[in-house]
């Protein structure tokens, strides 16, 4: 074992030089403080760490209880009035509905909070029992340690830096388990510090957690951030204006089904906005995206994906057909995929979504074909 450490060493691994430098600086803090100052911190290093645990105990089922309490609060909360909103009730509203139609991150919210929380309120309960005491303890000064003590403060530094080496061991082993093809991930493998440390004890004690569930949970919570981000074209296309309506209505008058609305939007929307080679132009070359609402694009008949798809969306919406906005990657025609969006509709007579590209509209029939998903590749609905 020693041997191998000293080759890491030898060739530079910065993992393995960081854990040993970690137990070897606590090591000689415990051999500078001595025996009873080390005890001292080694107590309130695990009287902490029993406190966190704790908080763990009480905090997880009690945000488990109060998850979906709050998510039906914040349903009702984040009704949005029917008014143009300014830009802080945008990220307001915004917020609020990511926070009622996203589990996992109203959970995360909610146990950060109440985790903070309960951990102040244990540190507080603490105190108040015992005072001052701990704190004495683990700040007594010991002006000449002898040799004894020193060797004993040795020995309780050094189990403080093994357990400080296990807490970057154990982020290092959730960084790999998440990304075990990374260049990265194989330079901290190399490192046998490391691999003795996380197959000693972190597998053990994670078992199939976090390199088979940790990844699935994590491309959860990915999924839920991104849609976040598409939240706020909910928020901000929530006021229909009225002549998108009256123009969504008049399109619409001859159509007696969901499918034949949705068509009828979809030839309309295709054959009257034109493709905006400017504005991606601009964005290409300069890196200024300019943004734009469905009532710009359809005052101004100009517009990219997106603004097709928003402009749909709200006219569909103003129809009451429930419709979705779709962000992933099209076929650009030269054998590769470039950003898109597209647009999702439901027929309620036949309770299923459809797809429909109103962009590609002039280019052919994008209106439910066949093998539509073999030229869009979905990523995002909203």
């Amino acid at each position: 074992m020693m041997s191998a450490w000293k080759d890491s060493v030898l060739d530079g691994n910065g993992i393995t030089i960081l854990l040993l430098l970690i137990v070897a600086f606590s090591l000689w803090q415990g051999w500078n403080r001595g025996a009873s100052r080390s005890a001292g911190k080694l107590v309130f290093f695990l009287g902490d760490a029993v406190l966190r645990l704790v908080g763990l105990a009480i905090s997880v089922p009690f945000t488990l209880w109060l998850s979906p309490k709050a998510g039906d609060w914040l349903g009702a909360a984040s009704t949005l009035p029917n008014r143009e909103l300014q830009f802080w009730e945008q990220i307001y509203y915004t917020a609020l509905k990511s926070l009622a139609d996203f589990p996992l991150l109203r959970f995360a919210v909610l146990f950060m909070l109440s985790y903070a929380l309960i951990v102040f309120m244990l540190r507080l309960l603490v105190s108040l029992i015992i005072g001052s005491r701990m704190g004495v303890f683990g700040s007594r000064k010991e002006t000449r340690a002898s040799l004894p003590s020193r060797l004993a403060g040795a020995g309780i530094g050094a189990i403080m830096g093994a357990a400080r080496s296990i807490i970057v061991i154990a982020i290092l082993f959730i960084y790999v388990s998440l990304n075990p093809d990374h260049g990265f991930s194989r330079y901290v493998e190399a490192s046998p510090v490391y691999q003795q440390g996380a197959q000693a004890v972190i597998e053990p004690l994670s078992g199939s957690l976090v390199k088979e569930k940790l990844p699935v949970f994590t491309q959860s919570v990915q999924n839920e951030l991104n849609g976040i981000i598409q939240r706020k074209y909910e928020v901000i296309d929530h006021k229909i204006p009225e002549g998108i309506e009256q123009t969504a209505a008049h399109v619409v008058k001859e159509a007696a089904t969901d499918e034949e609305k949705a068509r009828k939007l979809y030839d309309w929307v295709g054959s009257r906005i034109s493709y905006d080679h400017d504005k991606v132009t601009l964005y290409e070359e300069q890196r200024i995206w300019k943004e734009q609402t469905p009532q710009d694009t359809y005052d101004t008949r100009l517009g990219v994906c997106i603004d097709y798809a928003r402009l749909y969306a709200m006219m569909a919406r103003s129809q009451d057909l429930e419709v979705r906005v779709v962000t992933g990657r099209g076929y650009n025609g030269q054998g590769g995929y470039g950003p898109h969006a597209w647009n999702e509709v439901y027929l309620s007579e036949e309770k299923r979504w459809i797809p429909l590209d109103p962009t590609w509209a002039q280019s052919g029939n994008w209106f439910n074909p066949p093998r539509f998903n073999e030229t869009h590749i979905k990523e995002q609905v909203f």
